[in-house]
């Protein structure tokens, strides 16, 4: 054991770096339960069972709060990852540029980096809260608002999780969740445009978005830097300041040294 490694075994855990394709399911479910998103989301859906309770709704309002956000949900996320985190718009804008980098453009350059595989709460709660807590008030009031609004928190727990056992290095056992990780595996390694959904494609059916690896004659030259080339840099490289430059390649192949790497992936690894 290295004493890189040493040291940081000695970290408060998420102070260490967690790789998805290095972890068993029972250490991923252990590093989920600890996680301040998770734990932020699950007890904010206990307060909105709390707020329910004081003002509560009939059943059948009840039942359609909670499907309101079911429905709402999925499609306010496929169509902020295809247009806002896959745009190409946020890292012109300078003040913008950190956010865009935190919240998707790493996640792509390393799929299997646990840390920033997690949303960022400044970012998901306003957008759970936006898409949910107005269509639940429309519907029910204050009740219909906890009830959409937790149905959103919960929908969001439910994302994580699968999107983290999408990275893991093993074959899931059920055929459905099989298929759900080639999709996104062919979405963060062959072509990053489409295949937005994370465990629902049903938008991406309707929206055209869906596709599989032999529909596409060859891999996308921009798979793990989201079209954020050294060309683009060049007029606006607030991003590449920021991580230290552009990396083209398989982060695995990069932190061997061997292909398209930053100066910061051989340091970081």
């Amino acid at each position: 054991m290295s004493q890189t490694t040493v040291d940081e075994a000695r970290l408060p855990f998420w102070k260490r770096s967690h790789y998805l394709d290095r972890m068993s399911m029972r250490e991923l479910v252990v590093a989920y339960f600890q996680h301040y998103t998770i734990l932020a989301y699950l007890a904010l859906a206990a307060l909105c069972v709390v707020v329910y309770a004081l003002d509560p709704v009939s059943p059948v309002r009840s039942i359609a709060a909670i499907a309101a956000g079911a429905v709402v949900y999925p499609l306010v996320w496929h169509l902020l990852h295809q247009y806002v985190l896959h745009g190409q718009w946020m890292y012109r804008i300078k003040w913008l540029s950190p956010t865009w980098k935190r919240i998707h453009y790493d996640h792509h350059q390393d799929p299997n980096h646990l840390e920033v595989l997690f949303g960022a709460l400044h970012t998901t709660l306003p957008t759970i809260g936006l898409a949910t807590i107005p269509v639940g008030w429309l519907i029910g009031g204050l009740g219909g608002a906890a009830a959409c609004f937790a149905t959103g928190l919960l929908t969001t727990c439910y994302y994580e999780f699968m999107h983290c056992i999408q990275h893991l290095a093993i074959k899931p056992r059920w055929q459905w969740v099989q298929t759900m990780k080639q999709r996104h595996v062919e979405h963060h390694y062959f072509d990053e445009n489409g295949n937005y959904g994370i465990t629902n494609y049903l938008w991406d059916h309707i929206l055209g978005t869906y596709y599989e690896k032999k529909d596409r004659p060859k891999r996308s030259p921009t798979v793990f830097n989201l079209g954020y080339t050294e060309e683009i840099a060049e007029h606006w490289p607030w991003v590449k300041e920021l991580s230290g430059g552009i990396a083209s390649g398989h982060p695995r192949r990069r932190a061997l040294g061997k292909e398209g790497a930053a100066p910061s992936d051989l340091q970081t690894r």
